[in-house]
């Protein structure tokens, strides 16, 4: 039997669309776009990668905690109907 955890292949869809970029710094600073909101910094690569999905897990929390409609990334949809 398959069991689907919706909330983490979500967060994993959305992470594979991250985009990061690293600053004049040689910081780094990532973004999901589809997730408005979603920024993080990090002084590496990986520092960021996890400060990233950090935040989008906050995000995720947050936003399901007072009713915001999230993004339905990769055909999965938290949104209550």
């Amino acid at each position: 039997m398959l069991v689907r955890y919706a909330l983490s292949e979500y967060i994993t869809e959305a992470i594979a669309t991250s985009e990061i970029e690293q600053l004049e710094d040689n910081s780094y600073v990532g973004r999901i776009p589809s997730c408005k909101g979603v920024i993080a910094f990090g002084d590496t690569l990986s520092d960021c990668e996890m400060e990233l999905r950090s935040t989008l897990e906050d995000w995720i929390l947050v936003g399901l905690k007072l009713g915001h409609t999230l993004p339905i990334i990769a055909e999965i949809n938290l949104n209550q109907e």
